[in-house]
């Protein structure tokens, strides 16, 4: 009999809804233990989707039900409390991406997890992207040489749309998975330049420049504001160019209702006209894209709960992708070049 970790949600908003209760519900060795809210229209939505799933008010009823594990998916501003809640009873911790609004209080949610010998991990979920997998596997083979520069976008039309407020604005929503991926491929960033812009309460573009340590320059942009969005990936190297237009099209599988569990296999895979390509020189030849894989989040999270394997994602990369985004604010106030030292949790000893 496969061993199954009882993990509950909260949340039931469109986070929860959309993004995480279709893979729990789907996931190898997961029981989906309920959800947190106390919502009367989200506790509807949830017993048409999920009848067998039950509605809980409080975490702590969640916990006393049997759940091992919880996913916080709430707005970004109610993460860190959440997840402080949560390690206090003992429950094994997946926080949405942002994980905080910031990195100190990143960092400390991540020393309590550690202090307890509670697991948490941060639902960086695009590192699971089909063009991300390609990417890395061109980088591994050298099929683009030594990589100069690394150019990423989450680009999007919506003039009359303010940026959703619980994602805290632009550089921190989109933001906490651009740089999670800039870090995830080429380590350490020790300076940051940033400009940001906004037409209301939250920023609603963003761009950011990162020098890594590895002598890569990565150069990001995030926006609700642009009517002619940019590549998707422009990856730039001394034998060659790997371009990718179009977002992975795993998020628009689960707007529209689909599931790991009724796609099997065609989960994840993207059509032939989705790919990428590689260029050397005019013309530039189809790149086959890697299967998609965030259906493979929640199966290693409840093994690494059990014992048998790594977190999915170290929370220690999000505390530094915080310090990074922190300081991405800082350069755009000032309108300077900000300069990283070594990671605050390398100088604490937590790595």
């Amino acid at each position: 009999m496969t061993a199954t970790t009882r993990i509950g949600l909260v949340g039931y908003g469109s986070g929860g809804r959309i993004f995480h209760a279709p893979l729990l519900a789907s996931a190898d060795g997961v029981e989906f233990a309920g959800v947190v809210t106390r919502s009367a229209e989200r506790r509807e939505e949830l017993a048409r989707a999920h009848p067998e799933v039950p509605a809980y008010d409080s975490i702590a009823d969640l916990a006393a039900a049997g759940a091992e594990a919880v996913t916080i998916s709430t707005p970004a501003a109610t993460h860190a409390a959440l997840a402080r809640e949560a390690i206090g009873l003992g429950l094994a911790v997946v926080v949405d991406k942002p994980f905080a609004l910031d990195a100190a209080t990143a960092r400390e949610v991540a020393t309590l997890a550690a202090d307890r010998g509670v697991p948490l991990t941060v639902y960086q979920n695009r590192r699971y992207d089909a063009d991300l997998l390609t990417l890395r596997r061109l980088i591994s083979e050298g099929a683009l040489g030594e990589v100069r520069r690394f150019e990423s976008r989450f680009e999007r039309w919506a003039p009359e749309r303010q940026p959703p407020a619980a994602g805290g604005g632009t550089l921190i929503d989109f933001g906490a998975h651009l740089v999670d991926q800039a870090h995830l491929l080429f380590g350490p960033v020790t300076r940051v330049y940033a400009e940001l812009r906004a037409d209301g309460e939250l920023d609603s573009d963003a761009f950011v420049a990162l020098h890594h340590a590895s002598g890569v320059e990565s150069h990001l942009w995030g926006s609700w504001r642009q009517a002619a969005p940019g590549p998707r990936f422009r990856v730039t190297g001394t034998t060659g160019t790997y371009i990718v237009d179009g977002i992975d099209g795993q998020e628009a599988l689960l707007k529209a209702g689909r599931s790991p569990s009724a796609l099997g296999e065609r989960w994840g895979v993207e059509p032939e006209h989705a790919w990428g390509r590689l260029y050397r020189g005019a013309t530039g030849a189809p790149v086959r894209s890697e299967r998609g894989r965030w259906d493979s989040f929640y199966p290693a999270f409840a093994a690494a709960v059990r014992g048998e394997g790594p977190l999915p994602v170290d929370p220690w990369d999000s505390v530094r992708a915080m310090e990074v985004l922190d300081a991405a604010r800082r350069s755009a106030a000032t309108g300077e070049t900000v300069t990283l030292g070594k990671p605050e949790a390398e100088r604490a000893g937590a790595l």
